[in-house]
């Protein structure tokens, strides 16, 4: 786990990169990879990369990038793990290839040279590589299938540039920092900024699942190799009885945690009240791992409550017998560590709070590798949106059809049940989004709705934002082709979104703010390639429940018997208490926490902005 970037200057007319630029936009990662730094330039100069290293794979200095192979024709900086690597340097080393290291990223060299962009294929893992191919001038990029992995790039005046961070590319100095108004809005929508948008609009992701080739002729467009709706498709035409569904699932899951393991330092897990993070602690020792170090966090404002993840937390520890280290987290600490949090954020998110108090506490005990669960829900049908999602369509698709429905219930709303309209401002929106799989998607994940920026934001950004995020086509092109079944399009949704661009950012950003790199073995394409013919009867909480029992010891009864609350951050509590002495002394719900957090988190981004504050963008509270 790492930092990457580099510099290209593919057009004659561009001048050559700078160091200084280059060193600059490595080094503001630095917590990223604390264990080493490298640079290699071509030849001529024109182009450039750097690495930060986080040592996971092979401490040695040999394993140091940028790493070069084929006598120099081929040189990589690399982001992540590739957890099939030990089978992949067999077939390697029996096809005569001389491998001088036990890296990962030597394999990845080599599997280049002999099958060129075709090696995506045959990867399972998280990663976001660079290769400069010297022979054909070229540079090549790409970026795991569920975006585990972020990589943002940047084309301006024949260069082309990429790092880890957002503000890696604006650490060099050379970008605009003119505000993109699809990711305004983007986050306004969804508490985040979709990609391939971020909150500038120079700078864009690469998507998750795509491959980018750059050469003389300029960047070309992103290519897909892997699209989950696609996987997903391809299990519902192959579906299979729920007969052995707990089998399937256990089978698969202890393959995935079991590949996950590989690494030459320890590895911990994150625990929290859940099934999954439980599940996955107990396939841990199935799979032969020894003094697990397991790491949970506690609000001191949940102390005694239904929210205290620690006390169930601490019977699965018990169940396995793992070492339990419960990190306690007041709101002094967080005021505290605030501006730090803030600071480290890559890009605005609403969620990441509890991920960067785990990460924090992992860093403190010395681990550098933590196994976590995000991604069960997704994959196991644990949200409630598995079941409202077709049952919204179905009840209100009939009058949403009706032309003006939705504007008129608005209206009615406001002037029959204002606090109804004050107090839960998505019930005006109902008819107007609830009928489709996207609209029905946008409601339930949505922290305002489209009618709602015009409060929040400029009219003319509003309308440009939306023209160029188009959100209810991007929210449709992610269940395309069809995944067949109302779990598999909810599984497609769920994942290429609230995942990708919520869950897996936050982890990654707030994880390698301590130097800590997170691992989801439930986040993993050959899994879902293994359980999709079985998702379809993932319904009703049995996805769960055959997750609890692939275990030879499952969690304690209290564990999976808990209803499903997701993990909680006393966020609304300490920004009830940060209010002083305002005349609304009314406790903050959760919707309007994550609301008002957002303003927090958006200030703070774009601070320095103005054209964001001439917006309206950011309402000081």
């Amino acid at each position: 786990m790492c930092g990457i970037n580099g510099i290209f200057a593919y057009s004659d007319s561009a001048n050559c990169p700078d160091e200084a630029e280059l060193l600059a936009t490595r080094d503001v990662m630095r917590a990223r990879g604390p264990d080493g730094a490298g640079q290699w330039w071509s030849a001529d100069r024109r182009c450039a990369l750097g690495h930060r290293r986080l040592a996971i794979i092979d401490l040695s200095p040999r394993a140091a990038q940028p790493m070069t192979a084929c006598e120099g024709r081929f040189v990589i900086t690399f982001n992540g793990e590739i957890y099939n690597c030990p089978a992949l340097r067999k077939e390697l080393e029996s096809d005569g290839a001389r491998l001088f290291t036990t890296s990962d990223t030597e394999v990845l060299l080599h599997l280049y040279a002999r099958f060129g962009e075709d090696m995506v294929h045959r990867l399972r893992g998280m990663f976001a590589f660079a290769i400069w191919d010297d022979a054909t001038r070229s540079l090549f990029l790409a970026r795991d299938p569920y975006g585990i992995k972020p990589l943002y790039t940047a084309v301006s005046g024949g260069t082309f540039r990429f790092a880890s961070q957002v503000k890696a590319l604006l650490a060099g100095m050379r970008l605009s920092r003119d505000v993109d108004p699809a990711g305004l809005v983007g986050f306004r929508l969804f508490g985040s900024v979709p990609e391939p948008f971020t909150l500038y609009r120079e700078i864009a992701a690469l998507p998750a699942g795509h491959v980018q080739r750059i050469d003389a002729k300029g960047a070309h467009a992103p290519q897909p190799f892997a699209r989950l709706a696609a996987v997903l498709a391809a299990g519902a035409r192959t579906r299979e009885a729920a007969d052995d569904l707990c089998e399937r699932v256990r089978a698969g899951v202890r393959d995935s945690v079991r590949s996950h393991l590989l690494a030459d330092v320890e590895v911990g897990a994150f625990l929290s009240a859940g099934v999954d993070s439980g599940a996955l602690v107990g396939l841990m020792a199935d799979a032969g791992q020894r003094d697990i170090r397991a790491l949970t966090v506690s609000f001191a404002e949940f102390y005694g409550t239904a929210e205290d993840e620690g006390p169930l937390a601490a019977q699965s520890a018990s169940s396995y017998r793992v070492q339990h280290i419960i990190r306690r987290v007041d709101a002094r600490e967080f005021q505290n560590d605030l501006p730090a949090l803030l600071a480290a954020m890559d890009q605005p998110s609403i969620d990441g709070v509890n991920t960067w108090f785990v990460a924090k506490a992992a860093r403190e005990a010395g681990l550098k590798v933590a196994i976590s669960g995000i991604g069960g829900d997704e994959l196991f049908a644990g949200y409630s949106s598995f079941q409202d999602l077709p049952r919204w369509r179905r009840r209100y698709g009939p009058f949403a059809a009706v032309p003006g429905a939705g504007r008129v219930a608005r209206a009615l709303l406001r002037l029959l049940a204002p606090g109804l309209a004050r107090n839960r401002p998505k019930a005006l929106g109902v008819l107007d989004y609830a009928h489709g799989w996207a609209g029905a998607y946008l409601l339930r994940r949505g922290l305002f709705l489209p009618h709602e920026l015009r409060q929040l934001i400029d009219t003319d950004i509003v309308r440009e934002g939306m023209r160029r995020l188009d959100p209810l086509r991007r929210l449709s092109d992610s269940l395309w082709p069809d995944p067949g079944t109302d779990v598999g399009r909810v599984c497609a949704l769920e994942s290429a979104h609230y995942l990708r661009n919520q869950l897996l950012r936050d982890a990654d950003w707030a994880g390698m703010a301590h130097g800590v790199e997170i691992r989801v073995p439930l986040v993993d394409i050959v899994l879902l390639r293994f359980l999709a013919p079985i998702i379809p009867a993932f319904a009703a909480g049995a996805g769960k429940t055959a997750l609890a029992q692939a275990p030879s010891l499952s969690p304690p009864a209290e564990v999976v018997l808990r209803p499903k609350t997701g993990f909680a951050v006393p966020i609304r509590s300490w920004l009830n208490g940060s209010r002083g002495e305002s005349k609304d002394s009314r406790p903050l719900s959760k919707g309007e926490s994550s609301r008002r957090w957002s303003h927090v988190v958006l200030g703070a981004l774009t601070q320095n902005n103005s054209r964001v504050d001439r917006a309206g963008e950011y309402q000081r509270q």
